[in-house]
């Protein structure tokens, strides 16, 4: 078999060549990174769920007219997704104080915000992906204005439907981040929901308990990471009751075949 061609390696996944044109395979990996990268480490079975909840979340938004990157889940690791141009701006969707905003604003986390926040992300790394506004976003031609309405418009609306989804099962939507890409069609630029929504980007509480069950539990060296995504995607109904290693024993025996 023909070696695939990596096409890029972020902190939490690889992109290689897809099957087609204009296609990618999204690889999830185990890494865990935060702090930009400053904290590192590794959640055994975090890219297997992570896959699995993605692929989950972006089927239902596709069947809500959100237009996204995704067109199928391969295996337990890997999605087949077109291939976009990524918008330079993770977009930050905030219902309650938390994380940053606690710290900079001095308001005690868990405080629901009298309206929803829509916050904007400078993509770079070494600068520690600075909070940005709209202005800066058109001054320097990250984005126009018709995109920049356009993702505002669609992190909204997952908002209101990843909000009514969560609630369903008990856990409250306290923020999540969002990436965008362009689809060109000759000169013409059309602005699609990539990268995921799983565990990693959002953060979610158990409505009851308060409990964390994002990767808040690595960041804040609380423990029970692998158990938080597992419970995550169980209340999505992706994870049979009672099988709580089921999904990580099936990945471990098939690393250990080298498969």
């Amino acid at each position: 078999m023909a070696r695939r061609r990596q096409i890029y390696e972020g902190k939490a996944k690889i992109l290689y060549e897809g099957p087609e044109p204009g296609t990618l395979i999204q690889y999830f990996k185990d890494d865990a990174t935060a702090f930009n990268a400053q904290k590192k480490g590794t959640i055994n079975g975090k890219g297997v769920l992570n896959n699995r909840i993605s692929e989950h979340i972006f089927t239902l938004l596709g069947n809500i007219g959100i237009p996204t990157h995704f067109i199928r889940r391969l295996n337990m690791r890997e999605q087949l997704i077109r291939q976009v141009e990524i918008v330079p701006i993770e977009v930050v969707v905030r219902n309650v104080v938390a994380g940053s905003l606690a710290k900079k604003l001095g308001i005690e986390e868990g405080t629901p915000l009298p309206r929803t926040i829509i916050e904007y992300y400078f993509k770079d790394d070494a600068l520690g992906d600075p909070l940005v506004t709209d202005e800066h976003i058109l001054c320097f031609g990250w984005a126009s204005q018709e995109e920049l309405h356009d993702m505002a418009d669609m992190a909204i609306r997952v908002n209101d439907f990843m909000s009514g989804l969560f609630a369903g099962i008990g856990i409250r939507l306290v923020d999540f981040k969002l990436e965008f890409g362009r689809i060109w069609d000759n000169d013409y630029a059309r602005i699609i929901l990539a990268d995921e929504i799983s565990p990693d980007g959002c953060r979610l509480w158990d409505m009851a308990s308060g409990e964390k069950l994002d990767k808040d539990r690595f960041r804040r060296d609380l423990g029970g990471e692998v158990e938080a995504y597992q419970e995550v995607a169980r209340r999505l109904g992706l994870l049979p009751e009672g099988a709580d290693s089921a999904v990580l024993d099936l990945e471990t025996h098939r690393k250990k075949r080298g498969k």
